[in-house]
C-alpha cells in the first residue's frame, strides 16, 4: 500500500483515543481550560451521564472572537512557547490537541466573551475538521463549551461506554478531585437537571475537604505539614480506622494538579503499612509542591502521571512526613479515639500461641506483670496478687494520683475520689489529668475501663500493649541493625537475565538490607546470607520481590515489612492475654505508657487499641436530657 497523509478529521480522532477515554475525560479536560482562565466559579451541567450532553461554564477572562478557530485547532495553546515554558509549567491544560480530538467525536460548541465586549462569539462544530464561522451570542464575560452525543461518529469507541450511573460516577470523582484541588473556586454540578454538588468558594482549604470527605474525616484527620531541600508536603490524613476497601478517597496533587503515582503511592503505603488492616485503603488530601523543573508532567497522555527527577528523593520525604505525622498522634492530642472498624467482618485478630523461645518476661516488663505457669493460664488466673479490687477507693485514686504528678504531688493533696480528680483537671488543665484518665477495672478480663475528664475509657489490653511492645521491638532491633546470617549451605535462586543484572548493578543496596548474593550464572544468583530475623522463611522468593521492586522503582521496602512482620508476631505472643486479670496499678501503667507510644491507637494488625464516650454519648445512651 501506498504511504498517504491522513485527512485532519482521523487524525483528531486517533488524538481522541488517547485523550477522551470517555466521558469524565472530557469533564477533566474542559475543567481544567476554565480552571487556567482564573475562573472562580464553574458549573458543569451532564445529561445521562455525560454521554448526551456535557456543559461547561466559566467566569473565567474567556476567548477573542479571532481566537475561538484557533482554540479548536491541534497543536495551538496559550500555555507554551518554547520548551523551557514545557519544563516549567505551572498550568494544567497545555498540550493543545484536547478540545480539537474533543470536536472531533461529538458536536460541540464554545460560546465565548471577554471583558469590554458587547457581545460574546459562538462557534460550532458537527464532527468533522469544519466550523461554522463565529456567530454573535449573549453571553456573560467567560467561556461555556457544549458537547452533546459523544462517540456519535464513531460507533465502536461508544461500545465501550458503559451505564448512565456508572458514567456519571466517573465524572463526579473528576469534578470532586479538582474542587479539593482548588478550595477557591466555586463548583456546582447538575445531573440530568438535579443539584448533585453544590460546592461555595472556601477561604480555608479544610471547610473544602469537610465538603467533600464529611465531619467524621475531619474530626479524625491528622495535619501535615511539612518542608524541607525545597519539597512542601501539606494536607490531612485520614484516621487509620476509616480505612476503606477501595483507594476511592485518595487525593493527591503535585503542584496543583491531581495525579497518580508508584512513588508517591509506595510511600504512603509504607508510612500506614503498621496501623492498617491487610488490604484496607487510607484516606487522605495531600498536596505536593516542588520546583516545576523537577517534575515532568508531559509523561502521559492525559497527564494524571508524573515523572520526578528525584524520586528517591521524593519518596523518603514523604514517607518521613507522613509517618511522623502518623506517629506523633497520642492520646487527647484532640483527634478522634479509635473506633470499631469500618467493616463487620474485621474482627479481631485470633488468639496464638506463645512462639517458642521469646522472652515474654521481657515484653511484660513495662506492665511489671509477672509470668504466670502455664497450668495458671485459665480465665479465672490473676496476675500479680489475686486480691480482689474494689474499685474507686479512695488510697487507689491517691495512689495513681501520686504516681502520675511525681514530685509534684507532694506539694498538692490527692483527690480521694475520681469526681475531685475530674474537678481538679477542669481548673488545672491538661496537667490535672491525664489523656487516657485512671483505670476503674476489668470488663470479661479483656477490657479496661478507665475515666478521664471527658467520660469512659474502654482499652482493649491485649490490643495496646501488643503495639507497646511491637513499637519497643522495633526501636531496639532498629538501634542494633540488620545482621546477616551466613547460610550453611548457600542457596541458588533462579532468576531472570535482567534480574541478574540488577542484582548486580544494587549489590550495596541488597547488602544493606542483610543479603549476600553473588551472581553464579546468567539465570543464577547464589544466595549466601539473609537477615538473620528471616532465618528459615522463603528468602528465595523474597529476594525476587525486591529485585522487582527495584526494577519498579528503584528500591525496595519488602525485606523491611518482612522484618517487621516477624517483629509483630513476637509483640502478639509477648503482649498480655485477654483472661489475664490485671491489678489497677498494671491498668494505670499500660494507660500511661498508651500516652507514651507512638502509633498507640491501634496495633499493629490495624485493630482500634481504645475507644472513648464522652459525657454526651453516655447521655444519649440513656436518653438523658430528652
Amino acid at each position: 500500500m501506498s504511504i498517504e497523509k491522513l485527512s485532519e478529521q482521523l487524525i483528531n480522532q486517533i488524538a481522541a483515543g488517547e485523550v477522551v477515554e470517555r466521558p469524565a475525560s472530557v469533564v477533566k479536560e474542559l475543567v481544567e481550560n476554565a480552571l487556567d482562565a482564573g475562573s472562580t466559579r464553574i458549573e458543569i451541567r451532564l445529561e445521562q451521564g455525560g454521554i448526551r450532553l456535557i456543559q461547561i461554564s466559566d467566569n473565567g477572562c474567556g476567548i477573542h472572537r479571532d481566537q475561538l478557530p484557533l482554540a479548536l485547532s491541534r497543536h495551538a495553546t496559550s500555555k507554551i512557547r518554547s520548551m523551557e515554558d514545557l519544563e516549567a509549567l505551572h498550568t494544567l491544560g497545555f498540550r493543545g490537541e484536547a478540545l480539537p480530538s474533543i470536536a472531533s467525536v461529538s458536536r460541540l460548541s464554545m460560546t465565548s466573551t471577554v471583558e469590554g465586549e458587547r457581545n460574546g462569539w459562538r462557534l460550532t462544530g458537527d464532527g468533522s475538521d469544519v466550523f461554522r464561522e463565529a456567530a454573535p451570542a449573549a453571553h456573560p464575560v467567560g467561556t461555556t463549551v457544549e458537547v452533546r452525543d459523544l462517540f456519535f461518529n464513531v460507533p465502536a469507541r461508544r461500545k465501550f461506554v458503559r451505564t448512565e450511573r456508572t458514567e456519571f460516577n466517573h465524572c463526579e470523582t473528576v469534578i470532586r478531585t479538582q474542587a479539593a484541588a482548588c478550595p477557591e473556586v466555586a463548583f456546582t454540578l447538575r445531573h440530568n437537571d438535579r443539584v448533585v454538588l453544590d460546592l461555595p468558594a472556601a477561604a480555608d482549604p479544610a471547610e473544602r475537604v469537610r465538603a467533600l470527605l464529611g465531619e467524621a474525616f475531619m474530626d479524625a484527620a491528622t495535619p501535615v505539614d511539612e518542608q524541607r531541600a525545597g519539597l512542601k508536603l501539606s494536607g490531612w490524613l485520614g484516621a487509620p480506622t476509616q480505612s476503606r476497601a477501595q483507594p476511592d478517597q485518595q487525593y493527591f496533587f503535585v503542584n496543583g494538579r491531581a495525579i497518580r503515582d508508584r512513588v508517591l503511592a509506595a510511600a504512603v503505603r509504607k508510612a500506614y503499612q503498621d496501623v492498617l488492616y491487610h488490604g484496607r485503603h487510607p484516606m487522605f488530601v495531600l498536596e505536593l509542591e516542588l520546583d516545576p523543573v523537577q517534575v515532568d508532567v508531559n509523561a502521559h497522555p492525559t497527564k494524571q502521571e508524573v515523572r520526578f527527577r528525584e524520586s528517591r528523593m521524593v519518596h523518603d520525604f514523604i514517607f518521613h512526613a507522613l509517618h511522623k505525622a502518623l506517629a506523633d498522634v497520642r492520646p487527647g492530642d484532640g483527634g478522634m479515639p479509635g473506633h470499631l472498624p469500618a467493616e463487620p467482618g474485621a474482627a479481631r485478630s485470633p488468639q496464638k500461641q506463645a512462639a517458642p523461645g521469646f522472652p515474654r518476661e521481657r515484653a511484660l516488663s513495662g506492665l511489671g506483670v509477672p509470668e504466670s505457669r502455664a497450668e495458671d493460664r485459665s480465665p479465672a488466673a490473676g496476675l500479680g496478687d489475686r486480691r480482689e479490687y474494689a474499685p474507686g477507693t479512695s488510697s487507689d485514686y491517691a495512689a495513681a494520683w501520686a504516681e502520675f504528678r511525681g514530685p509534684a504531688a507532694v506539694a498538692e493533696p490527692a483527690p480521694r475520689s475520681f469526681a475531685a480528680a475530674v474537678g481538679a483537671s477542669e481548673s488545672d488543665g491538661v496537667e490535672g489529668m491525664p489523656p487516657l484518665g485512671f483505670a476503674l477495672g476489668q470488663v470479661a478480663e479483656t477490657f479496661i475501663l478507665a475515666e478521664n475528664a471527658r467520660g469512659l475509657i474502654v482499652v482493649d489490653m491485649h490490643a495496646a500493649h501488643e503495639r507497646i511492645t511491637y513499637e519497643r521491638l522495633k526501636r531496639e532491633w532498629g538501634a542494633q541493625g540488620i545482621t546477616s546470617q551466613p547460610l550453611l549451605v548457600p542457596e541458588t535462586v533462579e532468576v531472570t537475565p535482567a534480574e541478574a543484572a540488577l542484582a548486580e548493578e544494587h549489590a550495596g543496596v541488597l547488602g544493606a538490607l542483610g543479603f549476600e548474593l553473588d551472581r553464579s550464572g546468567p539465570e543464577a544468583l547464589t544466595l549466601r546470607a539473609v537477615p538473620a530475623l528471616l532465618r528459615g522463611r522463603d528468602t528465595a522468593q523474597l529476594v525476587r520481590d525486591v529485585l522487582a521492586d527495584l526494577a519498579a522503582v528503584g528500591y525496595s521496602h519488602r525485606a523491611e515489612g518482612a522484618m517487621n512482620a516477624v517483629l509483630g508476631t513476637m509483640a502478639c505472643h509477648g503482649s498480655v492475654r485477654s483472661g489475664r486479670r490485671l491489678t489497677l496499678p498494671e491498668m494505670n501503667q499500660l494507660l500511661r505508657d498508651m500516652e507514651a507510644t507512638e502509633r498507640s491507637g491501634q496495633c499493629n494488625h490495624g485493630r482500634p487499641t481504645w475507644v472513648e464516650l464522652d459525657h454526651q454519648a453516655l447521655d444519649r445512651l440513656f436518653l438523658r436530657g430528652r
